[in-house]
């Protein structure tokens, strides 16, 4: 891989080679090497494309989805289907560009750091130190998914991307290359606080890219811990702090039983209280008089401290006084995280072994590091969908659903994950072994530890056959589109199935695949029965919906061809 530096002294050298040689240069000779200068990359890493087995497949062969269907989970009736996606997670992030394009809130992935201690494979082979193309296949592999998840980000979705050292600067080049229109942030996190020893330096910290639009408030508050709140007066002191300073900051607190229960009004200025406590039936008004007696303000209006109610406490001191402190539970999000929350041996691989006693699983994230980093963006974005395409052991999937269990909110994950054999479970893999029982066992409960009510579909990635889109290859296509639409539309509930057509359902649409242009009509009396819009999707060896033949439908529908639309999407993707 060459570096920049490198990259820079290259082009500087040529030009002075084409400035003492142009005379003797023909003009198609100078315009070969303009046009090959301009041909270079102006900015970024340079690096030995080395082409990758799964993407070269693809050329070949069409991914599409199938079911796995004992493994489905339903315990939550009214919440969405999270997915569990088990394969290459390049062939899963090519059938989400169908399914998902434009929709994802936040994409967070925690890829190999390429430490040089064969924990990653590049075609098949453990990528170990002594690979001297080592760098340049991690950021092979690396650009060939984070093009393909670029596509399925909102306009105001965040990717973020965790990384250690061996990387870090090769990533923050790449990630400003690909989003050049986007913000580009590194954060620190101390993940081991015990350290990883190295040569010179022992490690405790690694990384946290986040990537999001620019000149936009996409990042909310942290979220700060009970025990770390920190109290003050809300009893404003020093300069500007008297009642004079700001009329409608001077009003009693209404306190019962140690409790603020309401707010009074804000008084005539001819009016003093007697002293800063009021009782009377029960209810003590607290006013914002020092101890020396001199009367101040709140430090916030009365217009405006009802929004911040819950913010507030009642503390006694030992002199009998009776003060109120405000203590905000969230701030601004900093670039340095040191807590013991994100300590991944005690909250990564200690609670895995707590979920799943026969998993193995090295190097687990915390969950509360994933929490965190998801938290500022999807806890104002109750119904977010949240992709993690290196989902390992489902720390984003755990993290997700406390997220909606704290919140009550609807938020939905996907995960994609391959099944490699290395988990010492038998002949379980990470998908099957570690991951789908870990989100199980959060569902449903573990240990002593009461489960989280959500329903989970898994599914592995396939392929169709293609040397050239032949009407065989299209018809092959169609019959295995059917979980691909399905996860498209999210309609899992079946109502009718044979081979001509199908229909799936949830609360609000029914979704319809004709797979035989014979049974429109029935398909259509079934539809007009359900009483519920439809999305249908036609089977078409050209781009014809047949328009005219459901003119007739007593519902809202919408037409799509298949396998046409799928085509379209795979042409931009593998051509």
């Amino acid at each position: 891989m060459r570096c920049l530096s490198l990259y820079y002294l290259e082009q500087f050298l040529t030009i002075i080679y084409i400035m003492k040689n142009y005379n003797d240069m023909t003009k198609d000779e100078l315009l070969d090497v303009v046009k090959e200068l301009q041909g270079r990359k102006k900015y970024g890493l340079v690096w030995e494309d080395k082409p990758e087995d799964v993407v070269e497949q693809c050329k070949e062969m069409l991914p599409v989805l199938e079911e796995v269907s004992d493994r489905a989970i339903e315990k939550n009736e009214n919440g969405v289907t999270n997915l569990l996606i088990e394969g290459d997670n390049y062939h899963a992030l090519s059938v989400l560009n169908y399914t998902h394009a434009g929709k994802i809130d936040v994409i967070y992935i925690d890829p190999p750091y390429n430490t040089g201690a064969k924990d990653w494979k590049y075609n098949n082979d453990y990528v170990d130190i002594n690979d001297t193309y080592r760098h340049s296949k991690w950021l092979s592999m690396m650009y060939n998914r984070l093009v393909l998840a670029k596509q399925l980000l909102k306009d105001n979705g965040v990717l973020i991307c965790a990384i250690d050292e061996n990387e870090h600067s090769h990533l923050g080049v790449l990630l400003q290359d690909l989003f050049i229109d986007k913000e580009v942030h590194s954060i620190t996190i101390v993940h081991n606080p015990r350290g990883i020893q190295g040569r010179n330096f022992s490690y405790t910290h690694e990384y946290a890219y986040f990537v999001f639009t620019k000149q936009e408030k996409i990042i909310g508050n942290r979220k700060i811990q009970e025990q770390d709140v920190q109290w003050r007066n809300l009893r404003d002191n020093g300069g500007e702090s008297l009642r004079t300073d700001a009329r409608n900051c001077f009003y009693p607190m209404l306190v019962k039983d140690g409790v603020i229960i309401d707010f009074g009004d804000v008084p005539e200025d001819s009016f003093h209280p007697e002293a800063q406590f009021i009782a009377q039936d029960g209810i003590t008004e607290v006013w914002p008089v020092d101890p020396q007696g001199i009367e101040r303000k709140w430090r916030y209006a009365r217009q405006s401290v009802e929004s911040i109610k819950h913010l507030l406490r009642v503390k006694k001191s030992r002199n009998g006084r009776c003060e109120v402190e405000l203590g905000k539970n969230f701030g601004v999000v900093r670039t340095v995280w040191q807590d013991s929350r994100y300590d991944s041996n005690e909250y990564g691989t200690k609670l895995i072994k707590k979920i799943v006693p026969t998993s193995n699983f090295d190097f687990p994230k915390s969950l509360y590091n994933v929490y965190d980093c998801l938290a500022p963006i999807v806890s104002e974005r109750k119904n977010a969908i949240v992709l993690d395409y290196f989902a390992g052991s489902g720390t984003t999937g755990h993290a997700v659903l406390e997220l909606n269990k704290e919140d009550g909110g609807n938020r939905q994950f996907i995960l994609c994950t391959n099944n490699e054999n290395n988990n010492g479970n038998g002949n379980l893999g990470i998908a099957d072994g570690v991951c789908y029982p870990r989100v199980k066992n959060v569902i449903e409960g573990y240990a002593d530890v009461e489960g989280i009510p959500a329903n989970l579909r898994y599914f592995k990635t396939t392929f169709v056959p293609q040397t050239t889109v032949s009407d065989d290859t299209r018809r092959e296509l169609v019959k295995k589109s059917t979980e691909m639409i399905c996860v498209k539309e999210g309609t899992y509930k079946k109502v009718f199935d044979n081979t001509k057509f199908k229909l799936y359902k949830d609360k609000k649409h029914v979704t319809g695949i004709l797979f035989d242009l014979e049974s429109i009509a029935p398909l259509k009396r079934r539809i007009n029965v359900l009483g519920m819009p439809a999305n249908l999707y036609i089977f078409s060896l050209t781009n014809d919906t047949f328009d005219n033949d459901f003119a007739d439908l007593k519902v809202e529908y919408n037409l799509c061809p298949i396998p046409e639309s799928i085509l379209e999407v795979y042409r931009k993707l593998f051509a």
